[in-house]
């Protein structure tokens, strides 16, 4: 039975299914090629429950360590729940990361690709990766940067890494459509599907630029738990 606690959850997951729905026919999209993230982070796992007692699969962590005391039990009790990491990832939590995570949003350089292509080759593994662009090029932030992402992508295929498409995080203080409409330019050149982009600010306009998958945690959860700075 899901926590009263948490009961907005399926209110909100049903509110942002149909605003992805309208934002894709808009588009001139099916809303099912739209893929959802429930960003977690932060919030317990009785949140996480909620929103699978909701339909909601497919989930969305920040970080290794906390998802590690968060998903070992869900992904037991229900085999369908997918897990993307969406945070910075370091090579000494890459093991860490490909024995939990089904996909890896934040390929970013050179050393961690090599990691994750040496690890999964030794777990059997061949996991779904995007490769983060850092479109606005901020010092602070993770990704490769907008000029080096066509080598970089060729040289994660090259490694034999399972590259489904790119992620970016536009800055708060720029329209985020021109970011979204560049990462799609650099995806069409290099014959890739995927693209994670929109967050809960924004998620219908990534939409409307081709967004293969956005990534919602406010706006399904609520306000988190404790500052990430990181986010």
């Amino acid at each position: 039975m899901t926590d009263p606690d948490y009961d907005h959850i399926a209110g909100n997951l049903a509110q942002v299914r149909e605003r992805i729905a309208a934002a894709a026919a808009a588009a001139g999209r099916a809303a099912q090629d739209v893929g959802l993230v429930a960003v977690s982070k932060t919030h317990p796992a009785a949140a996480v429950a909620a929103a699978l007692d909701a339909g909601q699969a497919v989930f969305g962590e920040n970080r290794v360590q906390e998802a590690q005391g968060k998903f070992p039990a869900l992904k037991a009790a229900h085999p369908e729940l997918r897990l993307h990491l969406i945070g910075p990832l370091q090579t000494n939590k890459v093991k860490d990361a490909l024995a939990l995570f089904d996909v890896i949003e934040t390929l970013d350089r050179p050393k961690l690709a090599r990691a994750l292509a040496k690890e999964a080759a030794k777990l059997g593994l061949a996991p779904l990766c995007y490769i983060q662009v850092n479109t606005g090029e901020e010092p602070q932030k993770a990704g490769v940067l907008p000029g080096e992402a066509d080598a970089f992508i060729a040289e994660c295929r090259a490694l034999g890494l399972a590259v489904r498409g790119l992620m970016c995080i536009p800055p708060v203080d720029e329209e985020p459509a021109l970011h979204f409409a560049f990462l799609r330019e650099v995806a069409r050149r290099n014959d890739l599907a995927g693209l994670s982009m929109g967050m809960s600010g924004d998620y219908e306009t990534a939409v409307r630029f081709g967004a293969t998958v956005v990534r919602v945690g406010t706006g399904i959860f609520g306000a988190r738990r404790t500052p990430d700075p990181a986010a």
